[in-house]
C-alpha cells in the first residue's frame, strides 16, 4: 500500500498508486487540486483531483465521501464532466473525472472577451441543459463560476459561426465535502461569496436554486464584464446582496446593450429571496428559450 502523499509526489512525471501519471497541473481550489494525468488503467488522459485525508476528521468521513459520487457516476451530459471513480491514494481521497476540453471561462474573461447578449442566452442554455441533468437526479452543481465552467470553441473544428460550448467541471464538490462531514442544514459558507446567494451566507446547503443564482450571477458578468454587486470583502459582498434590488446592467457597465426582457430573466435569477427565484435550471432554461 501506497504511504502517506507528499509534495514530492505531485510533480509531473510521478506515478500516483502505480497507476496515474501526473501530466501537469490543471487548478488549485482551496480545499483541493486538480492535475491532468494519464490512467493507466484506462488507457486515456483525465482529471485527477486530490482531497487530502487532512479535510476529513475520522475515516468513516472520507469512506462517506467517496460513497457521495455514486449517483453522480450516473450522469451523462455534453456539459458535465463525468465522474468516473473515486480512488484512495496514500490517505487521500482522488475523484477521477474525464478532462474538460477547452479553455477556462475565467481565462476568457480576463483575457478581456466580451459576450454578446445572444451569445450569453446560448451559453446559458446549454448550461442549464447540463444543470438539468444535475437537477434532475436532486443533486446540485453547489459552486458554478467562471473557474468551473470550460469553453470549447467550434471555430477550431472549422464551424465559422464561433459557437461557445460550455462543460462545467467541479460538480458535486461543495455539496459532497458538506454532506461527508455531516454539516447538517446550517454551518459556515461553502462555495464562492461572489457567486452565492445571500441564504448561503447563512449557512444554507447548496441546492438547485443556488445554481440559478450561481449561473445568472455568471451570465450577467459576461455580458457587463463585472459582477452585479461592487465590494471586495466577504462583508462587502454580504452587505451588498441584502439590497432587494438588482443593480441594472448599465449601471455596471454604460456601454451594454441588453433588452429589458434578458435583464428581466436575470434579475429573477438573482432574487435574494429563493421563493421567487427561479427553483432549478429546467425553468431557468425555459425562460431563456423564450428568448432565443
Amino acid at each position: 500500500m501506497q504511504g502517506a502523499l507528499s509534495l514530492f509526489d505531485l510533480v509531473p512525471g510521478k506515478m500516483l498508486g502505480d497507476r496515474f501519471l501526473i501530466k501537469g497541473t490543471s487548478r488549485q481550489g482551496g480545499m483541493s487540486a486538480v492535475f491532468r494525468v494519464h490512467d493507466e488503467t484506462r488507457g486515456e488522459a483525465v482529471e485527477l483531483q486530490l482531497f487530502p485525508g487532512g479535510l476529513f476528521d475520522t475515516a468513516d468521513e472520507a469512506k462517506d465521501f467517496a460513497a457521495m459520487w455514486q449517483p453522480w457516476m450516473a450522469i451523462s451530459s455534453p456539459q458535465v464532466a463525468r465522474v468516473l471513480e473515486v480512488v484512495e491514494l496514500g490517505g487521500s481521497q482522488a475523484l477521477i473525472t474525464e478532462l474538460p476540453g477547452g479553455t477556462p471561462l475565467r481565462q476568457l474573461i480576463n483575457d478581456g472577451r466580451r459576450f454578446s447578449e445572444s451569445e450569453v442566452i446560448a451559453l446559458g442554455l446549454e448550461i442549464c441543459a447540463g444543470l438539468s441533468a444535475i437537477h434532475g437526479r436532486k443533486l446540485a452543481h453547489g459552486d458554478i463560476k467562471p473557474k468551473t465552467i470550460f469553453l470549447r470553441d467550434e471555430r477550431d473544428n472549422g464551424n465559422e459561426s464561433g459557437r461557445w460550448v460550455p462543460r462545467l467541471v467541479d460538480a458535486g464538490v461543495t455539496t459532497a465535502l458538506w454532506q461527508a462531514k455531516h454539516l447538517g442544514e446550517q454551518t459556515a459558507l461553502i462555495g464562492t461569496p461572489f457567486y452565492a446567494p445571500i441564504e448561503q451566507f447563512g449557512g444554507t446547503s447548496p441546492n438547485a436554486s443556488s445554481d440559478v443564482y450561481n449561473l445568472a450571477t455568471v451570465m450577467y458578468e459576461l455580458l457587463t464584464g463585472v459582477l452585479p454587486w461592487k465590494g471586495s470583502s466577504f462583508l462587502e459582498i454580504f452587505q451588498a446582496k441584502l439590497e432587494k434590488t438588482i443593480p441594472p446592467m448599465a449601471t455596471r457597465n454604460s456601454e451594454v446593450d441588453v433588452s429589458p426582457a434578458f435583464e428581466a430573466v436575470i434579475a429573477r435569477g438573482l432574487s435574494g429571496d429563493p421563493e421567487v427565484r427561479y427553483p432549478d435550471a429546467i425553468r431557468l432554461g425555459a425562460a431563456l428559450t423564450d428568448l432565443s
